[in-house]
Order: structure tokens, then C-alpha cells, then sequence
């Protein structure tokens, strides 16, 4: 049976409490407008380059070196998820001491892991570029890029984790505050170097390296000051061994999930580099928009996650079987407004990033096939969230990397070698069907579970 709980200094937690649809927008909006900042910044950078330097440029910023920094940070974020899992739980139980340890173990995880794989990639961006077919005329300048941002690796690993930490507890606004200083830094870094100064690509990476380094700085001072059920105390940052296999556990799966992603999108990306640098920075230019959904998508993710960890943490299984739904159905429809949106205005917006013809007509080609399925991926992000707030994550992690990742590859290397670029470009929609399918048939077994075990409760 559920009990009411408390969280000190807090009084109740609305999550466990209100209603629902009110309390996932509450937490939703914060996390979207923070995102939009986050993916605003990026996509900056990449006007400012395509505006300002040209679209070789633009194709070093978002071309492969883009794919391979989202293999890196995908897999820590993915990592990352573990802990904003276990630390949720731990709030909506009201376990106080559990929540302090899980802080420092994620702080300390968040540190080694930045600094490890920094080093691993400013090692390895030469040969994994020369991988991709990156052109030659783009290969020094997109290594720049690469590893600037890889020395800065520990400051987006502390931030993604502490922003994470803050919204696993019910904070989301503070990490959209940070955001915004960020973004607004960033931006005028980007003006001063690219524009004033005529640094280029190292003008971007510069600029992007320093507005994290002032988020992590931000982050970190927010969790030692502001919250007040748990104090970061950085003497105190270790990995406590009765809580890391914990976050292991979940957080390990997610981040192999989130890299295998990367991993297939550096096989589309390759095979999309041999059909020359307009194809590759309509690409980079389509991904800026592209992403302004995955910024919508993943809010919703989050929001999910974490109301669905704090509810099954407090025993209160009614509630993360309403918020489920809920939450589905609204990304749901903000996926459908969001393809209408960019089918209708979809050249326009490329002209943004570009004013060469023929980028903005490849890159239109690729939003008319991607564009009008994006809310089938709806089911696999809500209902993998869901399942893994609630501890169950190996299983979605497998159907992920075979229907999503495995299957793209296949289709890439095996169903279309020499294929058209409507071919290539066609694998996103088709993977997404498979997996959501299959998504979407573990959901109801797994929920028609809980609800036997909720029923036997009473």
C-alpha cells in the first residue's frame, strides 16, 4: 500500500502527488526550453560557420566531426541515465543518506569518465575521421574541431551529470538557467571569434569548449549550495561501491544503446560523405533542424523518466502506468505539429544554414522522407524511459540495438551498397518501425505485470 512521503525541506513531492498531466508539463517545459538553449548554441555554431566561413566549414562542424563527438557524449549520457534512475528512486523513497552517496558516486564517474575519454579521442580522431571518408580538403579542420571539443570533455560530462542529478530530484529549472547563460556566452564567442576575428572552425571550438566550462562551473556550485536534500561536498566525491553497480546496471546498457545509435549514424554518415560536400552540409544543415525535434522528444523522454522512477520509488504503480499514457500521447501530437511544421516551411528554414541552391534542395529531400515518421520514434523513447525508470533495461537495450542500430548498418552496408540518397536516408523510418513494434509488445507484457502486482497489493 502507498504511504505519503515527504522529502525534507521540500514539504510534498508534487510528482508522487499532483496531477499528473499538470505535473510532466511542469517539468517538461523547463527541460524543453533548456534543450532548445542547448541545441540553439550548436546550431550557432553552425550558422555563424555556414554564414561566415563557408560551407566547408559547415561540413567540418557538422559533418563527421559532429557523429563522432555524439558516439562520445551519447555513451555518457546514456551512462548517465543509470544515475538519474537510482538517484530518483532514492527521492521518491525518501532515502536521504542512499541519495547523498549516489551524488558523489555520479559526480565522481562524471569526472574520471570526462578526463578518460578526452585523451582516448584526441588520439583517435585522425584514424576514425580517415574511417568515415572524411574528404581531404575538410580532414584538418574537422580535427581541429574534434579534439578542442574532446579537451573539453570533463566539462560536459560534470554538467550533463549534475543538470541530470538536479532534474532526477524535481530542480529542472536551474539547469535551463545555466543553459541560458551558457547559450548567451557561446553566441557572442562565436560572433567575436568567427566574425571579428576570422578564427573559423578553431574560433567555433574555442568558443563551444569555454560556454561549457562556465555550465559545469554553474552546475557544480548549484548542487554544493542550492538543494536541499542532498549537498555536493567535493572532498567527498568517490565511487561508493554499494551504489555504482547500481547505476551500473541501468546506466551501462543505455549508454551501449546510445553509442550503438552513433555508431549506425557514422555508417549513414560514410556512406553519405561519398556523395560529395553539398550532400554532407545538407546534412549537417537538415540536423540542426532535425534535432529540434529530438530536443521535443527528448523533454518528453525525461520527463517521463523521472516521473515514472520517483512514482515506482514511492510504490505509487497507478501513476506510472497514467503517466506513461499520458506522456506518450502528448510527445505524440507535438511530433505530428512538428512534421506538419517542417514539411510546409522545410526549404525556408534550410536557407538559414545556407544560401546554395543546390545544399537546400538535397537537404529538403532528406526532411521530406525523415520529417512525416517521426512520431513512431515516440514509442520506442516513452516506453523504453518508462520501462528503464522501472529497472528494466536489458531487454529494451537489446530490441534498441538490433531493430534500431543493427538493422540500420544492415541496411546501409548490405540492402543499399551504391543506393540512391533517398535509399540511404530511408533506413531511419524503416528501423524505427521495427523497433517500435517491438517496443510497443514488451510495454503491455511488462505492464500487464505490474498492474497483476499492483491488484495483489490491495
Amino acid at each position: 500500500m502507498y504511504t505519503e512521503k515527504k522529502n525534507e525541506g521540500n514539504g510534498t513531492n508534487r510528482i508522487i502527488e499532483g496531477t499528473i498531466w499538470k505535473q510532466l508539463l511542469i517539468f517538461f517545459f523547463p527541460i524543453l526550453v533548456g534543450t532548445f538553449f542547448q541545441q540553439l548554441y550548436n546550431t550557432v555554431d553552425a550558422v555563424v560557420v555556414g554564414r561566415f566561413a563557408g560551407k566547408e566549414a559547415l561540413s567540418c562542424v557538422g559533418g563527421s566531426s559532429s557523429q563522432i563527438i555524439n558516439l562520445v557524449v551519447g555513451f555518457f549520457t546514456g551512462m548517465s541515465a543509470g544515475a538519474t534512475v537510482i538517484i530518483s528512486q532514492f527521492f521518491g523513497a525518501g532515502e536521504k543518506n542512499k541519495l547523498v552517496r549516489a551524488l558523489h558516486t555520479a559526480y565522481a564517474f562524471a569526472i574520471l569518465g570526462g578526463i578518460i575519454a578526452g585523451i582516448a579521442g584526441i588520439i583517435a580522431t585522425i584514424p576514425v575521421l580517415k574511417l568515415m571518408n572524411t574528404p581531404a580538403e575538410l580532414m584538418k579542420d574537422s580535427a581541429l574541431y574534434v579534439r578542442i571539443y574532446f579537451a573539453g570533455l570533463v566539462f560536459i560530462f560534470v554538467y550533463n551529470m549534475g543538470s541530470a542529478v538536479l532534474r532526477a530530484v524535481g530542480d529542472a529549472r536551474r539547469p535551463l538557467y545555466y543553459l541560458i547563460i551558457c547559450c548567451v556566452v557561446n553566441i557572442v564567442l562565436d560572433v567575436v571569434l568567427v566574425c571579428v576575428c576570422s578564427l573559423g572552425v578553431l574560433g567555433v571550438a574555442v568558443a563551444t569548449l569555454l560556454a561549457q566550462f562556465v555550465s559545469a562551473v554553474l552546475v557544480t556550485r548549484a548542487l554544493m549550495l542550492h538543494t536541499n536534500s542532498m549537498k555536493l561536498t567535493l572532498s567527498k566525491i568517490r565511487l561508493h561501491k554499494d551504489i555504482l553497480p547500481s547505476m551500473l546496471k541501468i546506466g551501462l546498457p543505455t549508454g551501449i544503446q546510445s553509442s550503438m545509435y552513433s555508431v549506425s549514424n557514422i555508417i549513414v554518415q560514410s556512406a553519405l560523405n561519398s556523395f560529395g560536400v553539398d550532400t554532407m552540409a545538407a546534412w549537417s544543415a537538415f540536423g540542426k533542424i532535425d534535432s529540434m525535434f529530438w530536443m521535443i522528444n527528448t523533454a518528453f523522454g525525461i520527463s517521463a523518466t523521472t516521473f515514472v522512477g520517483q512514482n515506482f520509488g514511492a510504490g505509487r504503480y497507478d501513476r506510472v502506468k497514467k503517466g506513461t499514457v499520458q506522456c506518450l500521447l502528448m510527445d505524440i501530437a507535438a511530433a505530428l505539429l512538428f512534421s506538419t511544421f517542417t514539411l510546409i516551411t522545410g526549404r525556408y528554414l534550410l536557407m538559414i544554414f545556407t544560401s546554395e541552391t543546390e545544399v537546400i534542395s538535397i537537404g529538403f529531400r532528406m526532411m521530406r522522407i525523415i520529417s512525416p515518421a517521426y512520431f513512431i520514434f515516440v514509442f520506442i523513447e516513452i516506453f523504453s524511459g518508462s520501462l528503464r525508470a522501472q529497472g528494466h533495461v536489458m531487454v529494451t537495450t537489446f530490441m534498441t540495438m538490433i531493430g534500431v542500430c543493427a538493422f540500420r548498418i544492415a541496411w546501409v552496408l548490405l540492402i543499399v551498397p551504391h543506393g540512391t540518397l533517398e535509399q540511404i536516408v530511408s533506413c531511419y523510418p524503416a528501423t524505427w518501425i521495427v523497433t517500435a513494434t517491438g517496443m510497443i509488445i514488451y510495454y503491455i507484457y511488462k505492464q500487464s505485470r505490474i498492474i497483476k502486482k499492483f491488484t495483489n497489493s490491495y
